[in-house]
């Protein structure tokens, strides 16, 4: 499954079944850059179960800020088109994976 990039057009509809695992991001951003592979991979191991998605922050500053994201990369896991869970920084696949 490719990676969805959201927009402030298809953030809510994207978000409001299933679950949905999204990088709030930047193209200059150093760690952004580290965990784009993960998402990647990510993507690719749980197509059909999980949508994996990101959201430029420069382009859509609107969610960034309904969102309180300070700190970039920004992964919020949302369930139902809730939040369920959100990390901060870069951390290891395996976090994502369990958090899933």
């Amino acid at each position: 499954m490719d990676i969805l990039h959201l927009t402030s057009d298809n953030f809510d509809d994207t978000i409001s079944k299933g679950k949905v695992l999204v990088d709030f991001w930047a193209d200059w951003c150093g760690p952004c850059k580290i965990l784009a592979p993960i998402f990647e991979e990510l993507a690719a191991e749980l197509s059909g179960n999980v949508s994996i998605a990101k959201v430029d922050i420069d382009q859509e500053t609107t969610l960034a800020a309904r969102y309180s994201v300070m700190s970039i990369p920004t992964v919020i896991l949302f369930t139902d088109g809730l939040e369920s869970k959100r990390f901060v920084g870069v951390q290891p696949k395996e976090t994502y994976l369990a958090a899933l």
